[in-house]
């Protein structure tokens, strides 16, 4: 993208301090590292105060190096390799408590989905969802948890979800060779992206069908041929992808799409308590 931070490198070099020029050049080289070094890290990697790594982030036209950082984040978290992961991931969990330190992060990407959530957009989303002929749900490798769960509780909601399985690239389009206007694909994928789901996504674009993206940011290949995008960061901890925050995000997407079906689903868990009662599916509690 033309003006990404790597961009604004490039063509601002000229400009830059003695000092300066080594953080670009640093960063150009080692950009899957620095993205998740902190300010005092960078600098010390190649000998500059921290102040100069701050006054570096500030010539690039960023409010400050959390803001520069999480836009190189951004910009390479789709492209790294799995060691490259597990070594970014060293910079970032670095204590002996990791039950902690993990769970924390957990924590405070929900906190960041909160604000970064368009609540238009997701009240559209919803009303999508509730008018749409058909669902189609689709999501690969660490994803397809999330379109298997998301796929359990609208399959209780409506009679027309539709999970597609992800076991070769040739059945996906053998699944949605139906999909067209009226139908909504919802296509979800964190980085690295699966080109599967790309490509699915833009088949049911090019179908007529509409697109909900769930996905990590505005670079995300889903994006383009989105009719509507939900962001929220999935957590990169070493090889491991956490979705806490998707997983959330879902959990409010059904809770809205319930919320607005609410007849509907309680008929359902009428008919469905009455079905588990007769076929014993639960334990039942023991009389006092």
């Amino acid at each position: 993208m033309k003006n990404d931070v790597l961009h604004r490198i490039r063509t601002g070099r000229d400009a830059f301090s003695k000092g300066q020029k080594r953080i670009a050049t640093f960063v150009l080289e080692n950009s899957d590292k620095a993205a998740f070094m902190t300010a005092s890290r960078l600098g010390q990697a190649v000998q500059v105060s921290e102040s100069t790594v701050v006054r570096f982030a500030a010539e690039l036209g960023y409010d400050g190096y959390p803001q520069m950082q999480q836009a190189l984040q951004e910009l390479i978290r789709g492209q790294l390799t799995s060691v490259q992961r597990i070594r970014a991931s060293d910079e970032r969990i670095r204590g002996v408590d990791t039950v902690a330190e993990v769970m924390q992060r957990d924590v405070d990407s929900i906190h960041a989905a909160i604000a970064q959530i368009d609540r238009q957009e997701f009240s559209r989303v919803a009303e999508m969802l509730t008018g749409a002929e058909r669902i189609y749900i689709l999501g690969v490798r660490s994803s397809s948890f999330l379109a298997g769960y998301l796929n359990f509780y609208l399959h209780l909601v409506f009679k027309n979800v539709i999970l597609v399985q992800n076991t070769a690239a040739g059945e996906i389009y053998e699944q949605l060779v139906h999909i067209g206007k009226g139908d909504v694909l919802v296509g979800i994928s964190f980085p690295r992206y699966s080109i599967m789901t790309v490509n699915a996504v833009n088949y049911a674009h090019e179908r007529g069908a509409d697109v909900v993206a769930i996905t990590d940011s505005s670079l995300s290949p889903l994006c383009a041929a989105a009719t509507a995008t939900l962001m929220v960061r999935s957590d990169m901890i070493s090889f491991v992808d956490s979705m806490a925050a998707p997983l959330s995000l879902l959990n409010a997407l059904i809770a809205e799409v319930g919320r607005r079906c609410k007849e509907d689903v309680a008929a359902t868990f009428d008919e469905m308590e009455r079905v588990w009662q007769a076929n014993s599916v639960f334990r039942q509690a023991e009389d006092a």
